[in-house]
């Protein structure tokens, strides 16, 4: 116990200590430029966010970014799954949807807004986008992490007559799981990377980018570093909670499969 407390300690002060250096690093550039309109102080920054954070605007238009990249991230998961099935069991499936995200992923993800703008309103756009450039992620690892699962296993299971659904929770999700996992942690990235930009194109009426556009057309630098930093620190806090989550249900099956 006194070494896992040592250990955490260690930990915190380490990423402590790695922020330091990254606001050094950053008050330098600051200082050499020493212009505020091409990079502000970090002392500046942090004080218009918690200028900002006393608005309504603010949490409503976090609330709303939060829900389109949500929400674009979700509709990726749930139709790559699906496709990502048909496409391991049938070669047929997989051909087809092969020319289709290698069309996605060489296509710039700006063209894509700018046609996504004429078919949609501006609120659904981002969502639109960050579906799309979400959904090669999880296709691609799901259809490696099905064509991955043990084929000896599998002809076993056959043999004994072990049930579908204990195949399925003991053979398939474990295989699968981890190609899983790390699709969903570069979708929290990517989904908060190409969400904002799109709200910034589309402008929303409430949206994180729509404020970054604002900052920009008036050559805020401050406000416009200060919502950069908001996207950077929810896109973390994203990430750490998901990775929480699949350790915490990882060691829970884990100490289920050693109590059985």
């Amino acid at each position: 116990m006194t070494d896992f407390t040592t250990k955490n300690k260690k930990s915190i002060l380490n990423k402590i200590l790695i922020f330091v250096f990254w606001m050094c690093i950053w008050q330098a550039v600051h200082l050499i430029i020493g212009r505020d309109i091409y990079v502000p102080s970090p002392l500046s920054v942090f004080i218009r966010l918690s200028e900002l954070v006393f608005l309504k605007s603010f949490w409503l238009s976090v609330l709303y970014s939060i829900y389109r990249v949500v929400a674009g991230i979700l509709l990726s998961i749930v139709i790559g799954a699906i496709t990502a099935v048909f496409s391991a069991i049938s070669a047929f499936v997989l051909n087809l949807i092969h020319p289709l995200m290698t069309a996605i992923k060489s296509t710039p993800v700006l063209s894509f807004i700018i046609i996504a703008l004429i078919w949609f309103s501006s609120g659904n756009v981002p969502v639109f986008i960050c579906f799309l450039m979400c959904y090669p992620v999880i296709w691609t690892n799901l259809v490696t992490g099905i064509k991955g699962v043990d084929k000896k296993l599998l002809e076993m299971s056959k043999v004994y007559k072990v049930k579908k659904t204990v195949v399925f929770k003991k053979i398939f999700i474990p295989s699968v799981l981890p190609y899983f996992t790390a699709a969903c942690i570069t979708c929290l990235g990517l989904g908060w990377k190409v969400t904002v930009a799109a709200e910034v194109l589309s402008h929303p009426k409430i949206a994180i980018g729509s404020n970054l556009h604002t900052a920009k057309a008036y050559l805020d630098s401050t406000e416009l570093f200060a919502w950069t930093f908001v996207v950077i620190l929810l896109s973390f806090i994203f990430e750490i909670v998901f990775s929480r989550i699949i350790k915490k249900h990882g060691m829970e099956d884990k100490i289920g499969a050693n109590d059985k």
